[in-house]
């Protein structure tokens, strides 16, 4: 199913997952750099650690709106560790932190930047505004990695109180660029927290598709992303 550009006058971008780590599932993510790293442990253990670490940082306050993308990573990774270490004898969580997070935070830094380069291309030619779960900080994390001056707006949902894959996040973006959903085209890594209900909320869609948390996530032959890339720099070409 392919969209028809020609319309599309704005654009909504997802982010954690999108423009910070190539269409990676940041589970995966973290979890290749756990094996970079040497940490000795296994998949079952990571993820549940993971997973662990994810409900702890939405449940609570830890993470402030001053925190950086590398002060959010730390705090996650802590979380993490620490789990590690009380289910596996003789593991030494503080040993494995520093290693891993900058491990991933160099990485970041990488995929951040060729992101940069697309949203240079694209800046004056699209109105564009960011739609995301974050946690709180994500104008902090934006000015960190110089994507501060390429979004009209910001819908985050820990300030919103919305989150994906409820559609009506994508709609309050819709609202924010002053347009009509048929004339957006919302560009995410997760085929369920973001083309599907962007889909629902009656936009465009741009899959970038990469590895997923599950092996067999998206794994549908069927599909209603518009478009489907495996790299941020193939964007301008599908947009024409």
């Amino acid at each position: 199913m392919e969209d028809n550009t020609n319309d599309i006058k704005g654009l909504i971008f997802d982010y954690g997952g999108t423009l910070d780590s190539g269409g990676c599932h940041w589970g995966k993510y973290i979890w290749h750099a756990y094996q970079r790293c040497g940490v000795p442990v296994d998949y079952a253990l990571f993820r549940d650690a993971y997973v662990h670490g994810e409900r702890t940082l939405g449940r609570n306050p830890i993470v402030k709106p001053s925190f950086t993308f590398r002060d959010t990573l730390s705090a996650k990774l802590k979380i993490e560790l620490a789990y590690i270490d009380e289910k596996k004898e003789g593991f030494d969580a503080a040993h494995w932190h520093r290693p891993v997070l900058d491990d991933l935070y160099s990485r970041v830094r990488e995929e951040t930047a060729r992101s940069r380069e697309v949203l240079e291309q694209l800046k004056g030619q699209y109105p564009m505004v960011l739609v995301s779960n974050f946690y709180g900080n994500i104008t902090t994390v934006l000015k960190e990695m110089s994507l501060d001056g390429f979004f009209s707006d910001i819908v985050e949902s820990a300030v919103v109180g919305v989150r994906k894959p409820d559609p009506e996040i994508f709609a309050i973006g819709v609202k924010r660029l002053g347009m009509e959903a048929r004339n957006v085209m919302v560009i995410g890594d997760s085929y369920d927290k973001d083309i599907v209900p962007a889909h629902k909320a009656g936009c465009s869609t741009v899959w970038l598709k990469g590895e997923a948390w599950n092996d067999d996530d998206d794994a549908a032959e069927e599909t209603v992303a518009g478009h489907i890339i495996t790299d941020i720099r193939e964007l301008p070409a599908v947009l024409g």
